[in-house]
């Protein structure tokens, strides 16, 4: 169950609606993403001022989505490692439920040498602890490799989703981060990561443009890495610690 402030969801609930339907023309399988993170109680001024820009995706009357992710990596850690040592070219493997539609899809997210993003995904019925060979076999026909994989960690967290009313361009508020491993549990409270999706980095968004005044810049940041670090405490994390600071400083 997520909470949020009264002011919050009151501005959220200012924005034109847009359903999943409407939304095809920006599903933008293959994109640039570009990351900002805030305060929760900045999240309200910046919304008041570029809703006129943007429409809230509403599925079922919900404007605010639950999102329930379980990853996998190899037993040595290979997605984390190549995303710690900076390398280019990167894969993150998950299956996602979309809580309040009901829907769960595997996903293959396949990072480039050039930052593009592109995500791969197919349909299932609902979490595979132990992936069956249809998944095992959509994971080698997209990836092209052979991975010995297992379910690494939780992660779940609220969205707001917002879509651009005359760009090719939509971007996620995350809210409520939390990770769990086994009896381990770790939640980021206040923490906003604001992902913008575009086909290439548009500087002149109405979102970057206001973040831009608050002199907030983007900001590389994975979900997966930070829940990573925060749950096994046997993982090299050099390249992550002052993102860790960051985020420390931010929801202090």
């Amino acid at each position: 169950m997520y909470e949020i402030s009264n002011k919050l969801e009151k501005e959220i609930q200012n924005f034109l609606p847009i359903t999943l339907e409407e939304m095809d023309d920006v599903k933008l399988m293959k994109r640039t993403d570009t990351k900002f993170v805030i305060h929760e109680k900045d999240l309200v001024s910046v919304l008041k001022r570029v809703e006129d820009a943007y429409k809230v995706v509403e599925i079922n009357g919900n404007r605010i989505s639950t999102y329930s992710s379980l990853y996998f990596d190899t037993p040595e850690h290979k997605f984390y490692k190549d995303h710690h040592n900076g390398k280019n070219n990167r894969t993150k493997i998950r299956i996602r439920k979309y809580v309040e539609s009901n829907i769960c899809f595997l996903e293959i997210k396949q990072k480039d040498g050039k930052g593009n993003t592109t995500k791969t995904r197919t349909a299932m019925p609902n979490f595979q602890t132990n992936l069956l060979e249809a998944s095992r076999a959509f994971i080698k026909k997209t990836t092209q490799e052979t991975f010995d994989l297992e379910p690494i960690i939780w992660n779940q967290f609220n969205r707001v989703t917002l879509v651009n009313k005359t760009d090719k361009e939509r971007l996620t508020i995350d809210l409520n981060l939390s990770f769990k491993k086994n009896d381990l549990f770790k939640t980021y409270n206040n923490l906003v990561i604001i992902e913008l999706k575009q086909e290439r980095f548009n500087r002149n968004s109405p979102i970057v443009q206001e973040l831009k005044s608050k002199q907030i810049n983007p900001y590389s940041i994975s979900k997966y890495c930070i829940g990573m670090i925060s749950i096994y405490d046997n993982l090299k994390y050099n390249r992550f610690k002052e993102k860790l600071i960051k985020i420390n400083k931010i929801t202090a």
